[in-house]
């Protein structure tokens, strides 16, 4: 999937692109313009799925997963040498870009996905370089989000759960009470419990960091959307917006509460999409912090609006001198960088001390990023996936991601592998958990490339989380698949487990 680095396959595109180049006025007028494209004008040859025509399938994964967009652009604007397919030369770059991006997300929606399995504990999985086996290390939990350990090694856990949200700790194998005395929070779509972080010095000063959906403070919502938000529904039911707190655990018990980040009134939305809100240390003992654009993308290119953002701040909350908008006009000063859609995983590369980040896309064109002071990630302007407005796969001076994905793969929280436990992947193997596809994903990185990616499962539920432990396992965050074929409306609490990776030697 890796578009700059992937191998070429030698499979061409076929003949059925060379009838593509007409005017578009009644494929325009099509709910699906590109799709109307493609069937109109090159079904004759190539069909309609996974089978082809008197031509290959275009929709087969395994190549497009060995060629670039770059490649499948240039073959439909340049056509392809000893074949029939002649240039095509009256296709605009965006009905190109339309295309390519058709080809790649019609075959996630064509091809079989693995069966669902529930009982995770025992499994064995082999990878490329590493085999192991899952280990569930706590059940019965209720949509796992975030993880995170404390010095002696208690596991922390948010959950998501129906009624709002909750702060778990797991000693010595056993899953504790919840935590009495969290923040109130609201669940509605995205909304809900989200992550939680130690900080650096917990032993000297015990402070532990939580981000959740809060409701807006004096509003008390009508019976019947409370009801409807508590289910797991989506619909605007009221406003909420990111909190991030920290507070102290005594007897299991949330005390000493302090506000990190607490939004203005005006930015409470009904929106119940694009929270974000991954939660990162640097070595500097800065911490960092992702707010998704709430569902307005234009939030993302503004600097006087906080979402659409990485922030940096120091453990308190206030603002470190030399954060790059400090000094700008009306800027939040707390921005690190910008033009994010909804950033869901941060991570330090153990040898570049580089920043990485996953975040969500539109239809498609989720993205990994290396995240840089002040820079602009496009979003707003320019994606690689497909969003009304936007008609831009690229814009100077912002960030193209490193590696993104169509179909869609919905990246949630990632983990760099540093420990002795797993040689072949340490220090160059950066995990990345997947909510669509029941997957999880490992990237090769060299520098700032990633050179190779694979899936080492796909078939045990939505992983929220990576994390690796003060004993050096990988521990992940899963929740049971949700969607179609289930018993689970896609974004509703679900059943989760945390799981242990342990290598097999």
């Amino acid at each position: 999937m890796t578009r700059a680095n992937a191998a070429v396959s030698g499979m061409t595109l076929g003949i059925g692109l060379v009838a593509i180049a007409i005017a578009l006025p009644r494929a325009q007028t099509d709910a699906n313009p590109t799709a109307a494209l493609f069937i109109e004008q090159c079904s004759g040859c190539h069909g309609t799925d996974l089978a082809g025509g008197r031509a290959p399938s275009l929709f087969n994964e395994q190549w497009l997963a060995s060629t670039t967009d770059e490649r499948i652009a240039s073959a439909i604007r340049n056509g392809v040498p000893n074949t029939p397919m002649a240039p095509l030369k009256s296709l605009t770059d965006e009905q190109i870009w339309q295309l390519t991006q058709y080809l790649r997300t019609q075959s996630g929606v064509l091809k079989t996905r693995p069966a669902f399995v529930v009982e995770l504990n025992g499994a064995l999985v082999k990878s490329e370089k590493q085999a192991v086996r899952m280990e569930v290390v706590a059940r019965d939990l209720d949509t796992p989000w975030g993880i995170a350990f404390l010095p002696d090694g208690r596991m922390l856990v948010t959950e998501r759960t129906v009624g709002g949200g909750r702060l778990r700790v797991v000693e010595k194998g056993v899953l504790l009470p919840p935590v009495k005395g969290t923040p109130r929070v609201h669940v509605q779509q995205d909304a809900g419990m989200f992550d939680v972080q130690v900080h650096p010095r917990y032993a000297e000063n015990g402070w532990i960091y939580l981000s959740y959906a809060e409701l807006l403070p004096g509003y008390t919502p009508p019976a019947a959307a409370a009801a409807g938000a508590s289910r797991g529904r989506g619909g605007a039911t009221a406003p909420s917006m990111t909190a991030i707190v920290r507070g102290r655990l005594r007897n299991n018990e949330w005390v000493d509460q302090q506000f990190i980040y607490h939004a203005p009134p005006a930015l409470y939305t009904t929106d119940g999409s694009h929270f974000g809100s991954r939660l990162i240390f640097g070595r500097e003992g800065h911490l960092f912090y992702s707010i998704g654009d709430r569902g307005v993308m234009q939030n993302a290119q503004d600097l006087s609006n906080p979402l659409g953002k990485i922030h940096r701040v120091n453990d308190d909350g206030t603002i470190p001198a030399d954060n790059p908008f400090v000094n700008t006009p009306n800027a939040v000063p707390s921005i690190w960088s910008y033009g994010h859609r909804n950033p869901q995983g941060l991570a330090w590369d153990p040898i570049s001390g580089r920043l990485w980040e996953t975040e969500h896309g539109p239809t498609a064109g989720d993205e990994v990023n290396i995240i840089e002071r002040g820079h602009n990630y496009g979003w707003g302007i320019a994606t690689k996936g497909t969003q009304a407005g936007i008609t831009k796969s690229s814009e100077p001076g912002m960030d193209d991601p490193v590696v993104y994905y169509i179909p869609t793969y919905a990246p949630a929280g990632i983990s760099f592998v540093t420990s002795d436990r797993y040689p072949a992947w340490k220090n160059t193997s950066l995990f990345v958990g997947g909510l669509a596809g029941q997957a999880l994903r490992r990237l090769e990185i060299s520098g700032s490339r990633v050179t190779r990616q694979e899936v080492i499962f796909n078939q045990y539920g939505r992983v929220r989380d990576v994390v690796e432990g003060p004993d050096g396992y990988i521990y992940l965050a899963i929740n049971h698949a949700t969607g179609a074929g289930t018993p689970y409306g896609l974004i509703a609490p679900v059943p989760g487990w945390i799981v242990r990776l342990v290598p097999i030697q």
